[in-house]
Parts: C-alpha cells; structure tokens; sequence
C-alpha cells in the first residue's frame, strides 16, 4: 500500500504464483480511466483514487522489495491519482449498510465480519459501496472529477528509463550489445533492419516506405527478458506512427493469421477519426511462426479486449 500510494500506481501479477488466474488480478485489465479505486488495508479504508489510465505490461516496482517475492517478475501496473485527503473508514463500522451492497463473489470484504478477504487485491465493487465510504468519510464526489496527471505513457517512459539504465550499467553486456538494446528500445539500429527483412509493410495501413515507419516490438522492450528478445526482428512490426501507438497501448492486437484485433476501449468515433475504418488495408498474412509466441504475450498481456 505505501509504496503504491507513493508511486501513483496499482500493480499486480497476471497470475498465481501456481499459474492459475485470479478474478482480483484480471480485474487490473478491466479497470478503465475515471473507475474509483478505495484502498483498504489495516482494517480501514485510507485512500480513494481515481484510475488514470489503462494498465500496462510492467516489471514488479523496484520498491516492493523482498514483497511478493515468489511472485512473476512481470504483471500489470494501473495508473492511478490519489487523492490528498486520508480516510480512516473502517467498514465494520458500516456492516449493516455495507453488507448488501457487497458482490456474493469475489468480494473485497466479508459480508458477515467486515474482515478483509485474502488474495482479494483488486476487487469490482458497485458504485453504492463507493457513495457509501465517501459519505461516511464526508468527502464530496466532485473530488473525483479532476484531471489525473500520471499516464500509462509516463509509466512505460519511466519503467523504459529504469531498464535502460541497468542495462548501461550491466559489465556482463559488451559495450557494442549495449548500444544495440538501448537502440533496440527507440526501435532504431540493428532491431529496426531485423524488423525491416521480416515485416517490411505495415498491417494497418500498407506502407511500405521505411522512413515513413516504425519499429515496434510486440512484446515490450521493457518487459522482454534477455538481450535477444530485445533484438529478434520476430518480435518486431514496422507500423505507421499511429498503429504504433495504438499497438504499444493494446488498443489493437493481432491474430496468429494477421487479422487485426480492435480493443472494445478503442470508440468507432475514434476509429474513424483515425481513418481505420476507411483505409485500404493489405490482405492479411500470417505472422511468422518465430513471432506467435510474442503475440501470445501481447494478447494475454497487452491489448485490452
């Protein structure tokens, strides 16, 4: 929690320790921007944020420490805004209340005691719970309304800049690896011309002019765990700037066969702005088998459905 409240963030694992999913870890991938989050710990309820923006595929916080040791060094970081004002609710002052309003499963408090579930990190509650812990701590809803100023872009530049740093610092990489990978990271150098003889063409839009495109890795540069995924052209996509973005953000995926895959997140209005509705995209083409397991990562880690 502290270290959380700290860093403006939420993070999770994407799974069990034993590999088996959690309904409180998938719930970091349905959280959207302007979703109240009410942090409970120690019995009370000390803090209310407003989500930011959608969670990204992240390394665990350097913070955490020893906690969560026997966790996956990767999982999902919600960007959240706190909010200054502490609370101290504590919901087995509003048992009474509170209990109806909690969900039957996957609760984040137990309806009978008011005790915290385990394992219970990112629970969905409905917007009652919320109004009731905010009139108990007469804090007034309009708080919840202003503009957050903490991105996932921000996140990813700064997990992107940690990562860096190590690797420019890591005497066990050649001086000549390590100007490749930070390279690797801005989609230039050797990267960018392994890229280029896999996936010369975009997806999205049919360009094929290389000074009008972008070398984007599917599984992220700062999520990836060795040198060579960092520089495997398989793990890589020449996108016009506009599909690499949306791409980076998981606002648009692939299928193993080449069919693009359109997040839920991503409005038609939006879309159409964009011109992906209009444009003459190329036949798809299946993705080279070295690549399907870099877009499994971005399916299950990235894109949002």
């Amino acid at each position: 929690m502290r270290q959380e409240l700290a860093g403006g963030y939420l993070w999770s694992p994407v799974s069990e320790a034993n590999g088996a999913r959690s309904r409180f870890y998938d719930n970091m991938r349905r959280a959207a921007p302007g979703d109240v989050i009410l942090s409970y710990a120690d019995g009370r309820v000390g803090r209310v944020g407003v989500v930011a923006d959608f969670a990204i595929s992240a390394p665990k916080p350097e913070e955490f420490g020893g906690i969560g040791a026997y966790w996956s060094a990767t999982g999902w970081l919600l960007p959240v805004e706190w909010l200054d004002a502490t609370l101290a609710v504590r919901p087995k002052d509003l048992l009474n209340r509170l209990a109806p309003l909690l969900p039957v499963t996957h609760s984040p408090i137990q309806a009978t005691t008011g005790n915290g579930n385990q394992k219970a990190y990112l629970a969905e509650v409905d917007q009652a719970v919320v109004d009731l812990i905010l009139y108990a701590a007469n804090l007034p809803a309009a708080m919840l309304l202003a503009a957050p100023d903490r991105t996932a872009a921000d996140f990813a530049t700064r997990l992107d800049d940690i990562v860096e740093y190590a690797i420019q610092h890591d005497t066990s990489l050649g001086q000549t690896v390590r100007e490749q990978l930070v390279q690797a990271r801005r989609g230039q150098g050797i990267f960018r011309k392994r890229v280029l003889d896999i996936e010369p063409v975009c997806r999205i839009t049919g360009i094929d002019k290389p000074n009008l495109l972008i070398a984007s890795h599917i599984k992220p540069w700062r999520a990836c765990g060795t040198s060579a995924e960092r520089l495997d052209g398989s793990n890589g996509l020449m996108m016009a700037p506009h599909a690499d973005f949306l791409f980076d953000r998981g606002l648009l995926g692939f299928e193993d066969d080449g069919r693009p895959m359109f997040s839920s997140q991503l409005t038609d209005t939006d879309a159409d702005r964009l011109g992906l509705h209009i444009v003459q995209r190329p036949p798809p083409r299946p993705l080279c088998g070295d690549s399907r397991a870099y877009l499994h990562h971005h399916r299950a880690n990235v894109f949002i459905h």
